[in-house]
């Protein structure tokens, strides 16, 4: 059993990396800024400690002892409704984990990272060493990117192993917001209209477990972009179909129409002083595509990845079980068994 920290434990991905880490045996110490979030920590296992990511003091108190930093927490938005917050959080928090964990006496950190970090240029394929387009989809990928950026720049500084893990889209049990309500809105029969673009996938139990190898045999300075499955809209909307029966037909739009329905759904959000969640900066991460090689993880890590049909399949029978599903699905679906906890001899 080791004694680690975790940042985002109430959170999507760091919900299921708390799990496993509880599930393996370690001493879980998370970091709560609300008592909501303490409540969610604590029904999973673990112990809570108040403060957020830029109070580098209360940081570092949390981490003394802890054998590796599980840095998960960020604002994960393309349309946020505060940006500057945004990024402070990302870019300006990532740095304060980093420097914490110095004070504490922490060896390793484990960053959880993104896939847009990358930047690939239209119609490429993103892998740990591609070049960065030199532009930004969104204010959301900057962030993430300069984030990374300066967590590896700090731990070289500080002198602690930074390793950064990039998923792609990332889809499971618990995600029912961004792309995961996509998923849900199809068999809801509300998706009338895509585009048809790739889009990249990866299972949160493999993201979960993706951060364990990293701690014990990722490099020290490295990336690890994360990507379970490659498909075109339209090969998903056929998978989703085939697993529930749904035959909805979805109609594949132009470019064009997308981005001027954005600008639309922005205008009219922002006369109500709302934030559009169809924002322009959203329809062109989507417009873009994606398109990733998640072999390095497999080659290095020993990371194994679910097959799409598999979390689709997991990703539906959690919406039911929680009634997100509003509709009876025309067939049954056969639920898969629970993943493995995977070990680790290093213990974090």
């Amino acid at each position: 059993m080791a004694r680690v920290f975790l940042t985002g434990g109430s959170g999507f991905i760091g919900g299921a990396l708390c799990a496993l880490l509880v599930e393996r045996g370690d001493e879980v110490t998370a970091l709560a800024r609300s008592d909501a979030a303490a409540a969610t920590v604590i029904a999973r296992g673990a112990k809570p400690v108040a403060g957020n990511v830029l109070d580098e003091e209360r940081l570092a108190a949390g981490m003394r002892g802890c054998l590796v930093v599980y840095h998960v927490a960020g604002v994960n938005s393309h349309c946020p409704n505060d940006p500057d917050n945004l990024m402070r959080v990302n870019v300006e928090g990532t740095e304060a984990v980093v420097r914490a964990a110095a004070r504490a006496g922490i060896a390793r950190i484990v960053l959880t990272s993104s896939a847009a970090s990358v930047g690939e240029a239209p119609g490429t394929i993103g892998r740990e060493d591609t070049p960065h387009r030199g532009f930004y989809l969104s204010l959301y990928d900057r962030s993430k990117h300069e984030a990374e950026q300066r967590a590896f720049a700090a731990g070289e500084r500080f002198g602690v192993e930074v390793v950064a893990i990039n998923p792609s889209s990332v889809q499971g049990p618990g995600r029912a917001s961004g792309n995961g309500k996509l998923l849900i809105d199809y068999v809801n029969g509300k998706l009338r209209v895509f585009v048809d673009v790739y889009i990249s996938v990866v299972d949160v139990a493999d993201v979960a477990v993706a951060h364990l190898l990293a701690a014990d045999r990722g490099r020290a300075g490295a990336r690890y972009v994360l990507n379970g499955a490659t498909v075109r809209s339209r090969e998903a909307v056929k998978v989703l179909s085939d697993l529930s029966g749904v035959r909805e037909r979805v109609r594949m739009v132009p470019p064009t129409l997308a981005r001027a329905a954005a600008v639309v759904a922005e205008g009219v959000a922002r006369t109500r002083g709302r934030t559009s969640s169809f924002c322009p900066a959203r329809v062109r991460t989507i417009l873009h595509g994606h398109r990733y090689d998640g072999s390095l993880a497999t080659r290095e890590l020993g990371l194994d990845y679910t097959p799409l049909e598999e979390t689709f399949r997991r990703t539906i029978g959690w919406a039911c079980e929680q009634g997100l599903v509003t509709r009876p699905l025309p067939q049954p679906l056969i639920l898969p068994t629970e993943r493995p906890v995977v070990s680790s001899p290093r213990g974090g």
